[in-house]
């Protein structure tokens, strides 16, 4: 009788599991045995692949932050009025926040308590503080409200796109990428008041 063969790992597919383990218990409240018995193998399976579990959040967190900013190198982020491109920048984050969904939700809840949480706390801000500083530039165009502090504004643009990771479920029923995306778009640019 031959017994089943147990999955070989990667660093990809133990990373994958990591972040599930992280999202569902914290990041503080993941031991090495956590990620042992949630990947079915040993913890010395697991430090052949990484040196511990501060280097799979910094692994997973890079990942959410590489596609994140990769959004501001996209020519449509980069090219055209304020306004567009920070158009743009919105649509994209909800579409990376939905494909990167468990990789982002990590992101969005790291706190400061590793060097690898503060450096992932240091570039989200870098990356909020790029675009508020498009929407400064829409806001002086003229191209965006001005009766709203765009500080407050991009805030709560932010808030908005932040809150998906924790009501959105990709299943397959109901909306998906796009129509969260389209949502979001037509709700910060439009805002709720129906003209007339």
């Amino acid at each position: 009788m031959t017994t089943a063969k147990r999955d070989t790992y990667t660093p990809e597919t133990l990373l994958s599991v990591a972040v599930r383990v992280f999202n569902e218990r914290g990041y503080d409240g993941t031991s090495m045995e956590h990620l042992s018995k949630a990947a079915g193998i040993s913890k010395s399976s697991i430090y052949h692949h990484v040196a511990g579990k501060e280097e799979l959040l910094r692994r997973a967190v890079s990942r959410a932050l590489d596609r994140l900013f990769g959004i501001l190198d996209e020519e449509q982020a980069r090219t055209g009025r304020a306004a567009e491109r920070l158009e743009h920048v919105v649509r994209r984050m909800v579409e990376v926040l939905i494909a990167e969904l468990p990789y982002v939700t990590l992101l969005l809840r790291v706190r400061g308590n590793t060097a690898t949480e503060r450096w992932a706390l240091e570039r989200r801000r870098e990356f909020d503080h790029r675009v508020a500083e498009l929407m400064k530039a829409a806001a002086a165009d003229g191209d965006v409200r001005g009766d709203v502090e765009v500080r407050l504004a991009t805030r709560l643009v932010f808030g908005m796109i932040n809150s998906i990771v924790e009501w959105y479920r990709p299943d397959g029923r109901g909306m998906g990428e796009r129509e969260v995306a389209d949502a979001v778009v037509t709700l910060a640019f439009g805002g709720l008041r129906r003209d007339g």
